[in-house]
């Protein structure tokens, strides 16, 4: 049973990073269709073809490896200032010309008589623009989609304590002490002299009525030296007994970096997860503070690639809070569903997975380098700016920006990304981020 179950974790959680990448390619295409861009392919995945039809002048398909996905558009690498649309030259000298313009021929091969309007250069800045940003916006659609299902319509998961005994403590241990086992001279704690016992319900304390363990914390704390009388029921009868209320180091409820000497019975209650309903504005401040740490990942993320190396090769520790890729997610994903979590707490987990992989897919491709989408809308921008200047000072139109010369750096991020992606499945491989331990 455990074994089915985790493998159905990892397929919600496969069949979530599909739909994410085949709605990402949509927002690409829908908007490259609606401005007359001729799309010949939207496939999901990369690699070898596992299943394709074609529907008009586009191939639609999934390939082997589910770690992206593309929309082919004709036209995307204008022709050299001066070529006629279509216009193949023969490759100059030097690697990396030769690199442009080889891939400069191989775009323009593709492109047909009576495409001269249907070329992604060809578009308006403002299109193009739209057509790159669609892709990520649908990401970011998706994330406010989960985010708001989690947040208003099963609602933020808090621990609630219950005046439920849920450990009695055997002896007195400060906060601020390093010892952790009890001694043969450590003192016992009131708790323990009194015969309290796990599954006690307190009722009363010190003559006050008890309904919650917050308050029956701060009764506690406030009656350091005293003997009050209290009330537990268990098995369905009421247990009175008188307990003196001993000093001890504590941490600080309001900032447990620091302790305080307060009252002391040696108990801990027992917790639950209690759903509350939010609203938007909830789903809004949510959204803006983990996009301002998704963010902030992302400009850190050479530096806990390191980590990563670290963990993959070395015997350290793996980082809970550092990137992971595609097998770890679903690693996890597996594990908390062969877990003995409640449904409706497994259920929160994958609705998160969803949203957090979604933002971060989103906030990815915006960074402003090819071949993200981010790098074709800088592209975009600055023939905005470059028309917006031609445009003040009259002179002739520079026509779209030649992308075409940044596929040096193309490539090289190619490289770096394929890189980290494959160090990324190794380390989730060997040294994974586990649900618990």
């Amino acid at each position: 049973m455990v074994v089915w179950l985790t493998l159905a974790g990892i397929l919600l959680v496969f069949l979530g990073l599909l739909l994410s990448i085949a709605l990402h390619e949509l927002g690409h295409f829908s908007f490259a269709k609606l401005f007359g861009v001729r799309t010949t392919q939207f496939m999901v995945g990369f690699g070898p073809t596992l299943w394709s039809r074609r529907k008009g002048e586009t191939e639609y398909g999934v390939k082997w490896i589910p770690l992206g996905g593309y929309i082919r558009m004709i036209g995307m690498l204008p022709p050299r200032r001066g070529d006629a649309p279509g216009q193949v030259r023969q490759i100059s000298t030097g690697p990396w010309q030769g690199l442009i313009e080889s891939a400069r021929g191989a775009a323009l091969e593709e492109v047909r008589p009576g495409d001269e309007d249907r070329v992604f250069y060809a578009k308006k800045w403002w299109q193009k623009l739209i057509i790159m940003f669609a892709g990520p916006a649908m990401n970011l659609v998706l994330a406010v989609i989960a985010f708001s299902v989690l947040l208003i319509g099963i609602g933020r998961p808090t621990a609630v304590s219950d005046p439920v005994i849920g450990t009695v403590s055997k002896c007195v241990v400060s906060a601020d002490s390093k010892a952790t086992d009890c001694g043969p001279t450590t003192p016992q704690t009131p708790a323990a002299k009194a015969g309290l016992l796990p599954g006690d319900t307190f009722t009363a304390f010190n003559g006050e009525k008890i309904t919650d363990y917050a308050r029956l914390q701060t009764l506690i704390r406030e009656s350091a030296g005293k003997t009050v009388p209290i009330t537990v029921e268990r098995g369905g009868k009421q247990v009175d007994a008188q307990v003196p209320i001993i000093p001890n180091r504590m941490p600080d409820l309001k900032d447990d970096t620091k302790t305080v000497t307060v009252g002391f019975l040696g108990i801990t209650p027992v917790q639950r997860v209690a759903y509350e309903r939010q609203g938007p504005l909830a789903v809004a401040s949510f959204m803006g503070d983990l996009t301002g740490r998704t963010a902030g990942s992302l400009l850190h993320m050479p530096q806990k690639m390191v980590g990563i190396w670290k963990a993959a090769f070395t015997d350290q520790k793996r980082d809970p809070n550092g990137p992971v890729g595609v097998v770890g997610v679903s690693r996890i994903g597996g594990e908390y569903a062969a877990s003995d979590a409640p449904l409706k707490s497994k259920i929160v987990l994958f609705v998160q997975l969803f949203g957090s992989l979604n933002l971060a897919v989103a906030l990815f491709n915006l960074v402003p380098l090819l071949p993200l989408d981010g790098g074709h809308m800088a592209g975009a921008l600055l023939e905005a700016i470059k028309k917006g200047f031609a445009r003040l000072f009259g002179r002739p139109d520079p026509g779209p920006v030649d992308v075409a010369k940044a596929l040096p750096v193309t490539y090289v991020m190619a490289s770096v990304l394929i890189v980290m992606g494959a160090l990324l499945v190794y380390a989730d491989l060997v040294n994974p981020i586990r649900v618990s331990g």
